[in-house]
């Protein structure tokens, strides 16, 4: 199973390319210096419950207004919030939650990222599910993607293919899904390549949901995995 894991990897990675993802607007930090850690938080918040590109739109209004900072966001006023992050829906939620967590890491870290990254990984993933509106998702996108730890992030469109190949996960659950992958990609990925690994093949995962097989009949015609999938219908 290791070796088709591996292999369903590099098909993806063969038909797609690489997807840069997550997506930061590195130039902008650089030129304000700032911290893209914070973007990459604030987006996977956002993106909860919406496409990425109402999220898009969403990050634009915060940067036109140079909120891509913890001290910024704090001085914006709720409602404020609420109104530039409007594009990506439920803004009253998420503005609050956006709030907090900044609030939070400031308070806790003086706004120091990098220490608040340092820590243990599961001692992090326990500290952000403590934190209001983030689950289990929302965490590991900021653990991997933000705080460049090894975690493999599994979301709705994960779960979509995982009942369409033939993976032997024990069940549709977030956690037996990321330990397979995790399982199985341990014994044929070597350590140090496991991040980059895990967040290529979240994205090219999306992509290929997005792509083909998302609705509830997938289009298959041009599925880069025909031969493989059980193309439950």
């Amino acid at each position: 199973m290791a070796t088709f894991v591996k292999d369903l990897y590099e098909i993806l990675f063969n038909t797609f390319g690489n997807q840069y993802w997550w997506p930061v607007d590195t130039h902008y930090h650089l030129k304000q210096k700032s911290d893209p850690r914070f973007e990459i938080i604030i987006g996977a918040i956002l993106t909860q419950n919406t496409a990425w590109t109402n999220v898009e739109k969403a990050l634009e209004n915060l940067k036109k207004n140079r909120a891509f900072t913890i001290p910024a966001l704090l001085c914006i006023q709720e409602k404020t919030l609420r109104t530039l992050i409007q594009p990506s829906g439920f803004f009253n939620q998420k503005a609050q939650r956006l709030m907090f967590i900044a609030s939070y890491l400031q308070k806790q870290y003086n706004g120091d990222l990098q220490e608040f990254f340092s820590q243990d990984t599961s001692d992090i993933h326990q500290e952000l599910l403590s934190l209001q509106g983030i689950g289990p998702e929302t965490a590991d996108s900021i653990l991997l993607y933000a705080g460049n730890h090894p975690v493999f992030v599994v979301d709705a469109y994960t779960k979509r293919i995982c009942r369409r190949l033939p993976l032997s996960t024990t069940s549709d659950s977030y956690d037996d899904i990321q330990h397979f992958f995790e399982h199985e990609l341990s014994s044929c990925i070597p350590e140090k390549e496991r991040i980059p690994t895990y967040k290529e093949y979240h994205a090219l995962l999306v992509r290929l949901a997005k792509q083909n097989c998302w609705k509830k009949k997938p289009s298959c015609d041009d599925c880069p995995l025909c031969t493989l999938c059980e193309k439950l219908l």
